[in-house]
C-alpha cells in the first residue's frame, strides 16, 4: 500500500446517521419549543455538514491548508451574515422600505392596488 492511502469510513453506517439525524432534525420542531428548534436545526445541521465533510468530502486526510481554506471560507461567511444581519432584519428606519415587516403590522394593506 502507498504511504498516503488510508482505510475508508463504513459509508453505509455513516448514511444512516445521516438520515436518523435529518429525522430528529425534521422532528424537533413539532416539539413548538424555540430553544428545541433552534437546537435541532443548527446544531444537528453542523453536526451532519462535519460527518460530510469528514467522510465523504475527506477533508481531515488532505493537507492542512485546505482545512485553513475551509476555515477561512467560513470566517468570511460569518462576517458577511453578521455584517449585513442587522440592515436586512430591520423593520424600519431612514429610507427603509421592507413590505413584508409593513404588512405584518397592518399598514400599507392596500398599497400599490390602485383602482384597476
Amino acid at each position: 500500500m502507498s504511504e498516503h492511502a488510508h482505510e475508508h469510513p463504513n459509508y453505509i453506517k455513516i448514511w444512516a446517521v445521516l438520515v436518523v439525524l435529518l429525522g430528529i432534525s425534521v422532528l424537533g420542531p413539532l416539539f413548538g419549543h424555540p430553544v428545541v428548534t433552534l437546537v435541532t436545526a443548527f446544531g444537528i445541521a453542523l453536526v451532519k455538514a462535519y460527518l460530510v465533510a469528514k467522510n465523504f468530502m475527506h477533508v481531515n486526510v488532505q493537507k492542512r491548508f485546505v482545512a485553513y481554506m475551509l476555515l477561512t471560507c467560513l470566517v468570511f461567511m460569518a462576517l458577511f451574515f453578521f455584517a449585513a444581519a442587522p440592515d436586512v432584519m430591520k423593520s424600519e428606519g431612514n429610507n427603509w422600505y421592507k413590505p413584508e415587516a409593513q404588512w405584518q403590522a397592518g399598514a400599507g394593506t392596500s398599497e400599490g392596488h390602485g383602482d384597476h
